[in-house]
């Protein structure tokens, strides 16, 4: 979609947009298109019982006296000032709004009541996204007709803002991208093809094969997928933009490409969303996109562990011990748990290759953390108060919202085991915390926090800034983790 900057005035065609108080009367341009129609716009209001509050919209079409298709009207509520995230979902609800409603452009009348115009061009590109690319037969009449949205804006500035945050919204449709692909087209080697695109950014990627993972005693990833015919991957990024000596940070993200639980397998029902199982690594390969793409001033290391846990005559069996690469012994009771045995080895390998400042994991790990949570909020793991006040903070400003779970020592006994080091599972009461606790047992003390993303990577229904579908959960997060924090 086509975003652009222009000067406050009244468009002579397509459509346009204004965002309207509650319960006070039409100000500035919107009382210009009013006095056209005569009071119509008023009269709407009026009749539809309309009354500017949040979340309200009103959509006025061809009216009389004005050469516009339409008005659409968007209720502000009656805040005073606006949030970065209400910037953002109001500019994305002109998009939802008018997406297919047969206009092909909009004029947006930013100036208002504080009203950020580079944060509403951002809510706009977040909202415009559509993976369709598979949809062969779709009618013009079910494809998008809004083609270009114009900021009207006073602010000279606005544009250029919106262009310095362009690479984070395309870490998003990255992300986005990745966990909308079906397993028969992302797999573990074709995944790490799409990272190894990211070397354009100036991103170094290095990917492991199974082989070379053997040597490094990577048993506790590898059992995952021994009964795929696909090949697991580990797949290293790094961005250097800061000092060379400069202690990096560290992003490590769950890739099970599609996960059918192995032996033991998932139900048929709802086994096709198995596809976003990788959605932690999505997630992380779309943060180092807007990291690069944007030239962040920090020394930055991604690890994804790729795999496809499916069952066949090879696959991993309920009860098999494997070896980590910290030498740790697991027994696999259930080999539906297998998120956290690739992590294992990916946090491992990560602070004892890189010794990084903190390492932060991303995976669809539990649906215990959905019971827990819903979808409002990702469930947060740390053994660090900084980290975790940090990433807080962070889920506030973007939206992206996440809520601190406890650690403790007491769970632990949940997956203590007597054939093993530990056991893959600790039952059902606290799932999400006995996750949690496992992956402690492999950051060897370096400071880290663990997203749990099960709830908050997908959606069955259509969000403010989002279709249903991939979310890109946790891209803008990171991002603005690292901007406030870790940037020199």
């Amino acid at each position: 979609m086509q975003i652009s900057f222009t000067g406050i005035e009244l468009p002579s065609a397509g459509a346009v947009a204004f965002f309207v108080a509650k319960d006070k009367p039409f100000a500035g341009q919107a009382a210009e298109a009013d006095s056209a129609t005569g009071g119509a716009l008023s009269k709407a209001r009026e009749v539809s019982r309309f009354t500017g509050a949040k979340g309200q919209s009103l959509e006025i079409v061809a009216p009389h006296g004005l050469s516009v298709d339409r008005v659409l009207l968007l209720g502000l509520g009656d805040k005073d000032s606006f949030s970065e995230c209400d910037c953002l979902e109001l500019g994305a609800a002109v998009v939802a709004q008018l997406q297919m409603s047969g206009s092909e452009n909009v004029a947006v009348i930013a100036d208002n009541a504080g009203l950020d115009a580079a944060l509403l061009a951002e809510g706009v590109r977040l909202r415009s996204y559509r993976f369709d690319k598979y949809r062969t037969k779709e009618t013009e009449a079910k494809k998008p007709s809004l083609k270009s949205v114009a900021l009207a804006t006073s602010d000279a500035t606005a544009a250029g803002r919106f262009i310095e945050r362009a690479s984070v919204a395309e870490g998003v449709f990255l992300t986005r991208d990745l966990v909308s692909e079906p397993a028969n087209i992302l797999y573990p080697e074709s995944f790490a093809a799409e990272i190894k695109k990211l070397s354009a950014l100036g991103v170094e990627v290095e990917v492991l094969g199974e082989a070379e993972m053997a040597k490094l005693g990577m048993g506790s990833l590898l059992g995952v997928g021994q009964g795929s015919e696909k090949e697991s991957q580990l797949v290293v990024m790094r961005w250097n933009g800061a000092g060379q000596d400069d202690q990096p940070i560290a992003f490590i993200g769950k890739g099970v490409t599609f996960d059918t639980g192995g032996i033991s397998l998932k139900p048929g029902e709802g086994m096709e969303q198995m596809k976003w199982d990788m959605g932690g690594a999505g997630t992380v390969v779309g943060l180092m996109k807007a990291l690069a793409g944007r030239k962040a001033k920090a020394n930055v290391v991604a690890v994804v562990g790729l795999v496809e846990n499916m069952p066949s005559g090879n696959a991993q069996r309920p009860g098999d011990v494997v070896t980590s690469m910290s030498g740790q012994t697991i027994e696999v009771l259930n080999t539906d748990a297998e998120g956290r045995l690739v992590l294992a080895d990916a946090l491992w390998y990560c602070q004892d290759r890189f010794k990084p400042k903190f390492m932060i994991d991303l995976a669809t790990l539990t649906g215990a953390i959905i019971i827990s949570l819903g979808h409002e909020h990702a469930g947060l793991f740390s053994d660090s108060d900084e980290l975790a006040e940090r990433l807080f903070k962070a889920g506030q400003v973007t939206g992206d919202k996440v809520w601190r779970m406890p650690l403790h020592e007491n769970y632990d006994k949940q997956i203590n085991c007597a054939t093993a080091d530990m056991k893959n599972i600790g039952g059902r009461p606290a799932g999400s915390i006995t996750a949690a606790q496992f992956l402690k047992r492999f950051t060897n003390d370096v400071p880290w926090a663990h997203l749990d993303i099960a709830g908050t990577v997908w959606s069955d229904k259509d969000l403010p800034l989002s279709e249903k579908g991939g979310t890109g959960f946790g891209v803008r997060l990171l991002d603005r983790l690292v901007a406030d924090h870790y940037e020199g």
